[in-house]
């Protein structure tokens, strides 16, 4: 990921809720011929914020390109919607969306692109009908599992966990639950039970009070799986504060700059993710290409990412990150200076 600042940041115009997406890259000319919008599960997570470092990179690599960036102050359905209205009437060309609800979304964006925009998502997916093309982390079978494994072989394979997730109609958080709970169904896993799910809405106090039900819950619990970079968080910090480092483990999606606390403490040996600012990168790559009509993002289609190199769009409509990162304290450091 580069981490170069070229242009300073500038504002764009009030969208809903008073909220001010930023411009991120405008060139130096009197009309910029493309304007691409990034629009966040919601407004401040950092890790929305590396995807849209990505973006930035991807603007410079495309030329020609004014970007948004932008979301909504709470990860809601209602409020997500209308930002994305505030910026087709600002008469963007493309939209890359983080969507917060499947379906909820599909009336706006089918509107967005009646009148011309591209709409794409990224991360979790708008459904089919809503987009032209979804920009998706690592396959959900590899992602799923790979989070079962990770904490059983932290447990040895033993003792109770629950997954705490962000929104109970979180498209990508519920693919990778039912992924989990097809891994977890194998035998090597008989002594490795599911306590339970519950939900923070990726909110970090409300993460924070679901992990501290979750103790009361499950008085047995041995570990936490939060495929939420919100969550994990929330979940390491409710274990150190209730003292329970070294009882109950952490385990899920999480940003390296954030959990490196945690695993010097013993609340986590492991977590994953992919870079997020390659998320971003080849979403606004992708966004763009389709935009000027050098790219279809149609399922089999293959289409030239600028440094992401050649991605296919699959038969499901999305086109997948190849790399699935996983940090232990081998290289939480190096990692944690990147993002």
């Amino acid at each position: 990921m580069r981490g170069n600042r070229r242009d300073m940041l500038r504002f764009a115009g009030a969208a809903a809720f008073g909220l001010l997406p930023m411009l991120l890259r405008q060139p130096a000319r009197a009309a910029v011929p493309l304007r691409i919008a990034i629009v966040a599960k919601v407004a401040g997570a950092s890790y929305f914020d590396v995807c849209r470092d990505g973006g930035r990179d991807a603007a410079d690599d495309l030329g020609d390109v004014e970007l948004v960036y932008t979301g909504p102050r709470k990860p809601a359905v209602a409020e997500q919607i209308q930002v994305i209205e505030a910026l087709v009437t600002q008469h963007v060309d493309a939209l890359a969306i983080a969507a917060n609800n499947a379906e909820a979304l599909v009336a706006t964006t089918k509107k967005a692109m009646k009148r011309g925009i591209k709409v794409l998502s990224f991360d979790s997916a708008i459904a089919p009908d809503g987009r032209i093309a979804h920009v998706n982390v690592p396959h959900d079978d590899l992602v799923g599992a790979n989070d079962v494994r990770m904490i059983a072989k932290t447990l040895n394979h033993e003792g109770n966990v629950a997954i705490l997730s962000a929104a109970p109609q979180a498209g990508a958080q519920n693919l990778w639950i039912r992924k989990m709970k097809e891994e977890w169904a194998k035998p090597e896993y008989d002594r490795m039970k599911l306590a339970g799910v519950a939900y923070g809405e990726d909110v970090p106090e409300k993460s924070y009070r679901a992990a501290q039900g979750l103790f009361k819950s499950f008085p047995n619990l041995r570990g936490i799986i939060a495929p939420t970079a919100v969550g994990i968080v929330a979940a390491a910090k409710a274990v150190a504060d209730a003292g329970l480092a070294g009882k109950v483990f952490v385990t899920g999606h999480g940003l390296p700059s954030q959990m490196k606390t945690a695993m010097e403490a013993g609340i986590t040996e492991t977590f994953q993710l992919w870079n997020p600012a390659d998320l971003g990168y080849a979403a606004v790559m992708l966004a763009g290409l389709i935009a000027r009509g050098e790219a279809t993002g149609a399922a089999g289609s293959t289409t030239r990412i600028g440094r992401m190199g050649d991605m296919t769009i699959e038969p499901d409509g999305s086109a997948y990150l190849k790399d699935l990162l996983v940090f232990d304290k081998s290289n939480i450091q190096k990692f944690a200076e990147l993002f």
